[in-house]
Protein backbone atom coordinates (compact mmCIF):
# COMPACT_ATOMS: atom_id res chain seq x y z
CA UNK A 1 0.00 0.00 0.00
CA UNK A 2 1.08 3.35 -0.96
CA UNK A 3 2.46 6.06 1.37
CA UNK A 4 -0.40 8.50 2.55
CA UNK A 5 -3.34 5.63 1.78
CA UNK A 6 -3.32 6.42 -1.82
CA UNK A 7 -5.01 4.06 -4.85
CA UNK A 8 -2.50 1.64 -5.50
CA UNK A 9 -0.71 2.12 -8.55
CA UNK A 10 -0.76 -0.27 -11.47
CA UNK A 11 2.17 -1.73 -12.42
CA UNK A 12 3.93 -0.72 -15.49
CA UNK A 13 3.83 -3.84 -17.53
CA UNK A 14 -0.16 -3.87 -17.43
CA UNK A 15 -0.97 0.43 -17.58
CA UNK A 16 -2.38 1.36 -20.78
CA UNK A 17 -0.48 3.20 -23.27
CA UNK A 18 -1.16 6.62 -23.86
CA UNK A 19 -3.59 8.67 -26.58
CA UNK A 20 -0.30 9.86 -28.40
CA UNK A 21 1.60 6.80 -28.30
CA UNK A 22 -1.12 4.03 -29.18
CA UNK A 23 -1.87 5.68 -32.04
CA UNK A 24 0.50 5.29 -35.21
CA UNK A 25 2.32 8.16 -36.75
CA UNK A 26 0.00 8.86 -40.00
CA UNK A 27 2.21 9.56 -43.17
CA UNK A 28 0.72 12.11 -45.78
CA UNK A 29 0.15 10.40 -49.17
CA UNK A 30 1.76 12.02 -51.62
CA UNK A 31 -0.08 14.61 -53.87
CA UNK A 32 -1.68 13.20 -56.98
CA UNK A 33 -0.61 15.22 -60.06
CA UNK A 34 -3.56 15.64 -62.77
CA UNK A 35 -3.32 13.88 -65.68
CA UNK A 36 -0.98 11.00 -63.90
CA UNK A 37 -2.27 7.08 -63.95
CA UNK A 38 -3.87 6.39 -60.13
CA UNK A 39 -1.01 4.00 -58.04
CA UNK A 40 -0.95 0.81 -58.44
CA UNK A 41 -1.27 -1.50 -55.22
CA UNK A 42 1.81 -3.92 -54.51
CA UNK A 43 -0.53 -7.16 -54.86
CA UNK A 44 -2.25 -5.86 -58.42
CA UNK A 45 1.30 -5.10 -58.84
CA UNK A 46 2.24 -8.57 -58.36
CA UNK A 47 -1.19 -10.50 -60.29
CA UNK A 48 -0.26 -8.08 -63.16
CA UNK A 49 3.24 -9.45 -63.70
CA UNK A 50 2.25 -12.97 -63.72
CA UNK A 51 -1.31 -12.70 -65.64
CA UNK A 52 -1.11 -14.88 -69.11
CA UNK A 53 -1.49 -12.19 -71.57
CA UNK A 54 -4.33 -12.14 -73.86
CA UNK A 55 -4.38 -14.35 -77.08
CA UNK A 56 -4.98 -12.07 -80.16
CA UNK A 57 -8.09 -12.45 -81.81
CA UNK A 58 -8.02 -14.31 -84.64
CA UNK A 59 -10.10 -12.81 -87.80
CA UNK A 60 -11.80 -15.62 -90.03
CA UNK A 61 -10.62 -15.54 -93.84
CA UNK A 62 -13.38 -14.68 -95.89
CA UNK A 63 -13.05 -16.51 -99.35
CA UNK A 64 -13.83 -14.99 -102.44
CA UNK A 65 -15.72 -16.94 -105.41
CA UNK A 66 -13.77 -17.23 -108.40
CA UNK A 67 -16.15 -15.53 -111.57
CA UNK A 68 -15.64 -15.87 -115.47
CA UNK A 69 -13.10 -18.21 -117.02
CA UNK A 70 -11.26 -18.73 -113.83
CA UNK A 71 -14.13 -20.23 -112.39
CA UNK A 72 -15.24 -22.25 -115.81
CA UNK A 73 -11.96 -23.85 -115.17
CA UNK A 74 -12.20 -24.26 -111.44
CA UNK A 75 -15.85 -25.85 -111.67
CA UNK A 76 -14.69 -28.22 -114.41
CA UNK A 77 -11.59 -29.62 -112.64
CA UNK A 78 -13.17 -30.13 -109.36
CA UNK A 79 -16.19 -32.19 -111.81
CA UNK A 80 -13.35 -34.09 -113.55
CA UNK A 81 -11.70 -35.35 -110.01
CA UNK A 82 -14.93 -35.46 -107.84
CA UNK A 83 -16.61 -38.22 -110.68
CA UNK A 84 -13.25 -39.53 -110.92
CA UNK A 85 -13.07 -40.56 -107.10
CA UNK A 86 -16.93 -41.20 -106.63
CA UNK A 87 -17.88 -43.10 -109.44
CA UNK A 88 -21.25 -44.55 -107.85
CA UNK A 89 -22.32 -41.70 -106.50
CA UNK A 90 -25.81 -41.86 -105.82
CA UNK A 91 -28.61 -40.67 -103.93
CA UNK A 92 -28.83 -42.99 -100.80
CA UNK A 93 -32.05 -43.17 -99.81
CA UNK A 94 -33.60 -46.05 -100.62
CA UNK A 95 -37.18 -45.81 -102.66
CA UNK A 96 -38.63 -47.54 -105.52
CA UNK A 97 -40.74 -44.60 -106.74
CA UNK A 98 -41.47 -41.13 -107.13
CA UNK A 99 -43.60 -41.53 -104.55
CA UNK A 100 -41.16 -43.18 -101.99
CA UNK A 101 -38.92 -41.29 -102.72
CA UNK A 102 -40.74 -38.10 -102.16
CA UNK A 103 -41.84 -39.85 -98.79
CA UNK A 104 -37.88 -40.95 -98.18
CA UNK A 105 -37.30 -36.93 -98.47
CA UNK A 106 -39.69 -35.38 -96.35
CA UNK A 107 -38.80 -37.64 -93.94
CA UNK A 108 -34.44 -36.95 -94.04
CA UNK A 109 -34.95 -33.52 -93.01
CA UNK A 110 -33.09 -33.41 -89.61
CA UNK A 111 -32.15 -36.67 -90.12
CA UNK A 112 -29.80 -39.37 -91.57
CA UNK A 113 -30.48 -41.37 -94.74
CA UNK A 114 -30.01 -44.36 -92.76
CA UNK A 115 -32.36 -43.73 -90.47
CA UNK A 116 -34.53 -43.06 -92.66
CA UNK A 117 -34.27 -46.02 -94.53
CA UNK A 118 -34.80 -48.11 -91.37
CA UNK A 119 -38.47 -46.49 -90.74
CA UNK A 120 -39.41 -46.30 -94.53
CA UNK A 121 -39.81 -50.06 -95.36
CA UNK A 122 -42.52 -50.38 -92.70
CA UNK A 123 -43.92 -47.34 -93.59
CA UNK A 124 -44.72 -48.72 -97.20
CA UNK A 125 -45.79 -51.82 -96.45
CA UNK A 126 -48.61 -50.78 -94.40
CA UNK A 127 -49.29 -47.65 -96.88
CA UNK A 128 -47.76 -48.48 -100.30
CA UNK A 129 -49.53 -45.46 -102.04
CA UNK A 130 -50.38 -42.01 -101.53
CA UNK A 131 -54.23 -42.50 -101.27
CA UNK A 132 -53.39 -45.12 -98.75
CA UNK A 133 -51.41 -42.75 -97.03
CA UNK A 134 -53.97 -39.98 -96.81
CA UNK A 135 -56.41 -42.72 -95.33
CA UNK A 136 -53.78 -43.60 -92.18
CA UNK A 137 -54.36 -42.53 -88.66
CA UNK A 138 -52.05 -39.87 -88.14
CA UNK A 139 -51.35 -41.51 -84.94
CA UNK A 140 -50.43 -45.04 -86.66
CA UNK A 141 -48.41 -42.89 -89.11
CA UNK A 142 -46.63 -40.76 -86.39
CA UNK A 143 -45.24 -44.32 -84.19
CA UNK A 144 -43.94 -46.07 -87.12
CA UNK A 145 -41.61 -42.49 -87.98
CA UNK A 146 -41.01 -41.62 -84.37
CA UNK A 147 -37.36 -42.48 -84.23
CA UNK A 148 -37.12 -39.83 -87.56
CA UNK A 149 -37.49 -36.92 -84.92
CA UNK A 150 -40.04 -33.87 -85.46
CA UNK A 151 -42.86 -36.98 -86.09
CA UNK A 152 -45.47 -34.98 -85.22
CA UNK A 153 -45.30 -32.39 -88.34
CA UNK A 154 -43.82 -34.62 -90.26
CA UNK A 155 -46.81 -37.30 -90.11
CA UNK A 156 -49.23 -34.01 -91.20
CA UNK A 157 -46.76 -33.26 -93.94
CA UNK A 158 -46.97 -36.90 -94.98
CA UNK A 159 -50.32 -37.06 -95.03
CA UNK A 160 -51.13 -33.69 -96.32
CA UNK A 161 -48.89 -34.49 -99.29
CA UNK A 162 -50.52 -37.55 -100.00
CA UNK A 163 -53.90 -36.81 -100.10
CA UNK A 164 -52.93 -33.55 -102.29
CA UNK A 165 -51.36 -36.12 -104.36
CA UNK A 166 -54.30 -38.74 -104.08
CA UNK A 167 -56.90 -35.96 -105.14
CA UNK A 168 -55.20 -33.24 -106.97
CA UNK A 169 -53.16 -35.43 -109.20
CA UNK A 170 -54.75 -38.86 -109.73
CA UNK A 171 -52.01 -40.32 -107.58
CA UNK A 172 -49.71 -39.60 -109.53
CA UNK A 173 -47.02 -37.29 -108.53
CA UNK A 174 -46.39 -33.94 -110.55
CA UNK A 175 -43.10 -33.92 -112.90
CA UNK A 176 -42.29 -29.68 -112.22
CA UNK A 177 -41.43 -28.31 -109.54
CA UNK A 178 -43.90 -25.54 -109.34
CA UNK A 179 -46.39 -28.38 -108.96
CA UNK A 180 -44.22 -29.92 -106.33
CA UNK A 181 -43.87 -27.00 -104.34
CA UNK A 182 -47.46 -26.74 -103.63
CA UNK A 183 -47.33 -29.93 -100.98
CA UNK A 184 -47.41 -29.82 -98.01
CA UNK A 185 -43.89 -30.13 -96.62
CA UNK A 186 -42.37 -29.93 -100.44
CA UNK A 187 -40.19 -27.16 -100.58
CA UNK A 188 -37.26 -26.71 -103.23
CA UNK A 189 -34.77 -28.88 -101.80
CA UNK A 190 -36.59 -31.70 -101.74
CA UNK A 191 -38.50 -31.22 -105.42
CA UNK A 192 -35.30 -31.09 -106.55
CA UNK A 193 -34.34 -34.50 -105.09
CA UNK A 194 -37.43 -35.83 -106.47
CA UNK A 195 -37.15 -34.26 -110.34
CA UNK A 196 -33.52 -34.95 -110.35
CA UNK A 197 -33.57 -38.71 -109.10
CA UNK A 198 -37.07 -40.13 -110.02
CA UNK A 199 -37.60 -38.42 -112.97
CA UNK A 200 -33.61 -37.41 -114.22
CA UNK A 201 -34.75 -33.56 -114.78
CA UNK A 202 -32.24 -30.72 -113.91
CA UNK A 203 -34.56 -28.47 -113.02
CA UNK A 204 -31.77 -27.40 -109.87
CA UNK A 205 -29.18 -28.32 -107.39
CA UNK A 206 -30.06 -29.89 -104.15
CA UNK A 207 -28.28 -27.38 -101.69
CA UNK A 208 -28.66 -28.98 -98.38
CA UNK A 209 -26.16 -28.62 -95.21
CA UNK A 210 -23.14 -30.78 -97.09
CA UNK A 211 -23.32 -28.94 -100.37
CA UNK A 212 -23.46 -25.37 -98.66
CA UNK A 213 -20.60 -26.07 -96.80
CA UNK A 214 -18.20 -27.56 -99.57
CA UNK A 215 -19.49 -24.62 -102.59
CA UNK A 216 -18.18 -22.24 -100.00
CA UNK A 217 -15.25 -23.93 -98.62
CA UNK A 218 -14.34 -24.75 -102.44
CA UNK A 219 -14.86 -20.61 -103.42
CA UNK A 220 -18.03 -21.38 -106.05
CA UNK A 221 -20.05 -18.90 -103.87
CA UNK A 222 -19.59 -16.14 -101.01
CA UNK A 223 -23.49 -17.02 -100.29
CA UNK A 224 -25.14 -18.78 -97.07
CA UNK A 225 -28.62 -18.60 -98.23
CA UNK A 226 -29.41 -21.89 -99.91
CA UNK A 227 -31.47 -20.31 -102.75
CA UNK A 228 -28.45 -18.11 -103.69
CA UNK A 229 -25.93 -20.91 -103.57
CA UNK A 230 -28.23 -22.80 -105.76
CA UNK A 231 -27.95 -19.81 -108.05
CA UNK A 232 -24.21 -19.43 -108.30
CA UNK A 233 -23.72 -23.32 -108.59
CA UNK A 234 -26.47 -23.03 -111.32
CA UNK A 235 -24.06 -20.96 -113.14
CA UNK A 236 -20.91 -22.75 -112.32
CA UNK A 237 -21.89 -26.02 -114.10
CA UNK A 238 -23.80 -27.08 -117.16
CA UNK A 239 -27.13 -28.18 -116.54
CA UNK A 240 -26.91 -31.49 -117.02
CA UNK A 241 -24.28 -31.86 -113.96
CA UNK A 242 -26.67 -30.37 -111.76
CA UNK A 243 -28.42 -33.27 -110.35
CA UNK A 244 -25.07 -35.28 -109.73
CA UNK A 245 -23.57 -32.40 -108.78
CA UNK A 246 -25.00 -32.60 -105.38
CA UNK A 247 -24.31 -36.23 -104.71
CA UNK A 248 -20.38 -35.44 -105.12
CA UNK A 249 -20.40 -32.64 -102.84
CA UNK A 250 -22.82 -34.92 -100.23
CA UNK A 251 -20.76 -37.72 -100.67
CA UNK A 252 -17.26 -35.47 -100.21
CA UNK A 253 -18.75 -33.62 -97.34
CA UNK A 254 -19.26 -36.96 -95.69
CA UNK A 255 -16.40 -38.90 -96.31
CA UNK A 256 -13.83 -35.94 -96.50
CA UNK A 257 -14.41 -32.55 -95.79
CA UNK A 258 -16.16 -32.87 -92.51
CA UNK A 259 -17.63 -30.02 -90.85
CA UNK A 260 -15.86 -29.87 -87.40
CA UNK A 261 -12.37 -31.97 -88.80
CA UNK A 262 -11.92 -31.58 -92.35
CA UNK A 263 -8.97 -33.89 -93.44
CA UNK A 264 -7.21 -31.53 -96.10
CA UNK A 265 -4.20 -33.51 -95.94
CA UNK A 266 -6.07 -36.83 -97.60
CA UNK A 267 -8.47 -34.37 -99.97
CA UNK A 268 -7.74 -34.48 -103.89
CA UNK A 269 -8.87 -30.93 -104.16
CA UNK A 270 -6.57 -29.70 -101.59
CA UNK A 271 -4.57 -27.78 -104.61
CA UNK A 272 -7.86 -26.57 -105.81
CA UNK A 273 -9.78 -25.35 -102.75
CA UNK A 274 -9.33 -21.19 -101.04
CA UNK A 275 -10.36 -23.01 -97.49
CA UNK A 276 -7.24 -25.51 -97.50
CA UNK A 277 -4.52 -23.41 -98.57
CA UNK A 278 -5.79 -20.09 -96.04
Amino acid sequence: MPKGGGTPRQPLSQRRPGKAASQKKRVAAPARVRGAPPPTSKIATKRSATATPASPKTTKTRIRPLTGAALDEHARILWDRLTALYPDAHCELDYRSPWELLVATILSAQCTDKRVNMVTPELFRRWPGPADLAAAPLPEVENVIRSTGFFRAKARSLNGAATAVAERHGGTLPRTIAELVTLPGVGRKTANVVLGNAFAINEGVVVDTHVGRLATRLGLTSETDPVKVEQDLMRAFPRDHWALLSHLLIWHGRRVCDARKPRCGDCTLRDRCPSALV
